[in-house]
C-alpha cells in the first residue's frame, strides 16, 4: 500500500524515504525510466532517479540513486563505463541497432580478424562522435530519439570521447564481440556503425551489456526477480548500497564535530593532513571513533576544504 505524507507545508508526498544506491541488473526490452518507475514502485520511494540511461535494447549495470543520493547522480553520470557488445556485420539499421529499420545490406566476405584489428584501431583514444538521432540527447527538449521517429533528423555536432580500450573478443562468421572501455558520452552503437563503414559492409549492434559503471560492476547486480522475491519475506532496503558508495573511490577527509558543524554552514575549513587539490569525500568522526558521511567538497587553492554536495540529517 502506498503510504501518502505531509509536509511541513501542508504538501502531500507519496512514498517513504529511502536513501542509497540500487545497482540494477537493467533487463532486456525496457528503457531506464521504465526501470527507474518499477523500482520506486517496489520500494515505495518518494524519489528515484537514474545515472545515465540504458537502450530498451541494452542490459546490466544502472545505478539507480534513491533519496539523498540523487544528489550525487551526477558524478555516477560523469564515470568510465564498460561494456560487452555483439555487433552484426553485413547490415545497417537506422537506429544502429537490432531494434531499427534496415536500410542497407552488403556482403561481409573478406572481413577477417587481421581487417578487424586494423579497423578498431581508428576507435582507440580521444575520438569524435556525432550523436546517434536515436540517443537520449534533446533538442529544444525533445529526445532525439523522438524526434527520429517522426522521422526529422536534427544536425548535431560532434563530441570528444575517450575509448581506453576496445578489443576483440571474437569473431564468427557475420557476428563480432567487443570489450570497451570508455569515458562517459561514448556511443557504442554509433563505435558499431561506423566500424561497419570502416569494414565496408555496415554493421548494427545485436547485444550490449553494460559490465561496469564508475565503482559498480556486475558483481553488485541486483536483478527485479531478486527483488520481487524479497519483497515477499520482508524489507529491499538491504539491496541498497550506501550513499557514499558513489564516491568510495575518491580521498576521504575527516572531519571532527566542530569543524563539520561550521562546513555545515557552508563555510570552508581548514583540516590537517587533508589533500592538496581535487575533490573529497567528507566524513565526520563520531563519538565512538565510528565515521558518517556527510557530502563531498573541494580544495580550494588556499588548501580549506569547501562544501559542494552534502546529506541532509532527517529527524528520526
Amino acid at each position: 500500500m502506498v503510504r501518502i505524507r505531509v509536509n511541513a507545508m501542508g504538501k502531500r508526498r507519496r512514498g517513504r524515504d529511502v536513501n542509497g544506491i540500487l545497482v540494477l541488473d537493467k533487463p532486456a526490452g525496457m528503457s531506464s525510466n521504465e526501470a527507474v518507475q518499477k523500482a520506486k514502485r517496489l520500494f515505495n520511494a518518494r524519489k528515484v532517479g537514474h545515472t545515465g540511461a540504458l537502450d530498451p535494447l541494452a542490459t546490466g549495470v544502472l545505478p539507480l540513486c534513491f533519496g539523498e543520493a540523487t544528489k550525487f547522480s551526477q558524478y555516477l553520470l560523469a564515470s568510465d563505463k564498460k561494456y560487452w557488445v555483439r555487433i552484426r556485420l553485413g547490415i545497417a539499421t537506422d537506429s544502429g541497432d537490432a531494434d531499427g529499420k534496415v536500410v542497407s545490406t552488403r556482403p561481409v566476405e573478406g572481413v577477417d580478424r587481421t581487417r578487424v584489428e586494423e579497423a578498431l584501431r581508428f576507435f582507440r583514444g580521444e575520438i569524435d562522435q556525432v550523436p546517434s538521432m536515436f540517443s537520449a540527447i534533446k533538442h529544444q527538449g525533445q529526445p532525439l530519439y523522438k524526434l527520429a521517429r517522426q522521422g526529422i533528423e536534427i544536425e548535431r555536432e560532434a563530441r570528444r570521447v575517450t575509448v581506453f580500450s576496445n578489443e576483440l573478443v571474437c569473431l564468427q562468421g557475420d557476428n563480432l564481440v567487443l570489450s570497451i572501455h570508455c569515458s562517459k558520452g561514448t556511443y557504442v552503437r554509433t563505435i558499431a556503425e561506423e566500424l561497419g563503414e570502416v569494414l565496408g559492409c555496415g554493421a548494427h549492434v545485436v547485444e550490449l551489456r553494460r559490465l561496469a559503471a564508475g565503482p559498480y560492476t556486475e558483481a553488485d547486480l541486483v536483478s527485479f526477480e531478486q527483488l520481487e522475491r524479497a519483497l515477499e519475506h520482508g524489507s529491499l532496503d538491504p539491496f541498497l548500497q550506501p550513499v557514499d558508495s558513489a564516491v568510495r573511490e575518491w580521498p576521504e577527509v575527516r572531519l571532527t564535530d566542530n569543524t563539520a558543524y561550521y562546513l555545515r554552514q557552508g563555510q570552508p575549513v581548514i583540516v590537517p593532513h587533508a589533500p592538496t587539490s581535487g575533490w573529497v569525500r567528507l566524513s565526520e568522526v563520531e563519538d565512538d571513533h565510528t565515521t558518517k558521511f556527510i557530502g563531498v567538497g573541494e580544495i580550494l587553492d588556499d588548501g580549506r576544504v569547501a562544501p559542494r554536495r552534502l546529506v541532509v540529517e532527517r529527524e528520526k
